[in-house]
């Protein structure tokens, strides 16, 4: 009886951190609504008084996106910190026991990283509640800066510390790492990590006026994102041929998408990179490449978003894990592609399409293409939904979870 009414979240994994970061990613996309919507000429980034100006005038409809995507942000930020506090309870109790040893010494090693990609996310996510919910925040911002710039270095230190022990470990000795077991993207999980703290350490360059605070930001998220670079690379390599190899393995198979959001967070990172290298160094980049760059993104996105459908329909991962009564902490890994896209598509269309003037802003193209994130903002709250519930709920008598084999 206990075992049928077991929920899955009680065989602990530190893939859970992913539900974290998920609710966090839709923070973002809630953001985005803000962000582009709302005019905020004073300002990089809307806040609280740009909004509530809004209020003032006779423009029903972005009231109205105003209203949703401020609920957006507090429920999901609300999922994001609880979530990660749960983790951080649950990793605790977890490193107690023989079975965190023995993750400790796989592959597996690695699913600790979720720790610190979720705890950047948290940081971001933050931020964006000060702005839209905190009157006069950024009359401090300039302060708030500096200490963002010291909490996402120490996420990235703790972060590169978990790598330095997982490849100190496989590359002194030869045997540590299972091959065979390497059919998956489930190694990009300390690229995904590392390029997390790059956007976090590079939003004070596209934000600040102090030259000094630009510079750092400028510096160190050169070196956390060169490092995501560096490792993506790698790993997807060897993981792609041993997927050739052994094949794709199927409870890992989400992770094929997982290059899609590290290419929407160091895409990211490039822009904010770039605004404070024209904003406080003079250097500029013309709209045109931004468009062009945002593309060659996307379109790298897309075709991994069309080769991990392929083959999670071939293995018929969703009848199983997702929708089926099989249960699996990595199936929150299917959130973070969906979210990426969804930001990907908001930047492509307004730093791309509409500043080149491709396209009218808020006209019938503009909507249309937008449509497209919102779509897929839609269908990952819908996912988040029926995740959550699967696994941190406790099932009705008579049904029971299966774990992944």
């Amino acid at each position: 009886m206990n075992t049928t009414l077991r929920r899955p979240s009680d065989i602990y994994s530190p893939l859970y951190f992913l539900a974290s970061l998920g609710s966090g990613g839709l923070v973002v996309t809630f953001f985005m609504y803000l962000l582009f919507w709302v005019p905020h000429k004073d300002k990089p980034v809307p806040t609280f008084e740009n909004l509530m100006a809004i209020f003032t005038t006779e423009n029903l409809t972005l009231q109205v996106a105003i209203v949703i995507a401020m609920t957006g942000i507090a429920i999901f930020s609300f999922l994001n910190i609880r979530l990660l506090i749960w983790n951080f309870r649950a990793l605790s109790n977890f490193a107690q026991t023989a079975d965190f040893q023995n993750l400790r010494a796989s592959n597996g090693e690695t699913t600790l990283l979720a720790g610190p990609l979720a705890s950047a996310m948290t940081i971001n996510a933050l931020f964006i509640f000060g702005l839209v919910f905190v009157p006069k925040l950024w009359t401090v911002v300039e302060y708030l800066f500096p200490a963002a710039l010291v909490a996402f270095l120490a996420i990235g230190i703790w972060a590169l510390n978990l790598i330095s022990a997982f490849l100190g470990r496989v590359l002194t000795k030869g045997g540590l790492f299972d091959v065979t077991a390497n059919n998956s993207f489930a190694q990009l999980l300390p690229a995904f990590a590392l390029s997390m703290v790059a956007v976090g350490l590079a939003a004070p360059a596209a934000m600040s006026n102090s030259s000094v605070t630009v510079a750092a930001s400028l510096i160190l998220s050169t070196f956390f994102g060169t490092a995501a670079i560096l490792y993506t690379i790698i790993a997807a390599t060897t993981a792609f041929t041993s997927m050739l190899q052994f094949g794709t393995a199927r409870e890992a198979g989400p992770t094929l998408m997982v290059i899609i959001p590290i290419l929407t967070v160091l895409g990211i990172t490039f822009l904010r990179q770039n605004h404070g290298m024209h904003s406080s160094f003079d250097a500029h980049t013309s709209t045109g490449e931004t468009m062009i760059f945002l593309a060659r993104l996307l379109a790298v996105q897309i075709l991994f978003l069309l080769l991990g459908v392929l083959v999670l329909r071939r293995q018929g991962y969703f009848n199983d894990f997702v929708f089926g009564k099989k249960t699996s902490p990595g199936s929150y890994a299917l959130v973070c592609p969906g979210v990426a896209l969804s930001v990907m598509l908001s930047f492509f269309i307004n730093k791309g399409l509409v500043a080149t003037q491709i396209i009218t802003k808020f006209g019938l193209v503009y909507w249309s293409l937008t449509g497209l994130a919102l779509v897929a903002q839609f269908l990952m709250i819908a996912l988040i939904v029926i995740l959550n519930r699967q696994h941190f709920s406790t099932p009705k008598l008579g049904k029971k979870f299966l774990p992944a084999e």
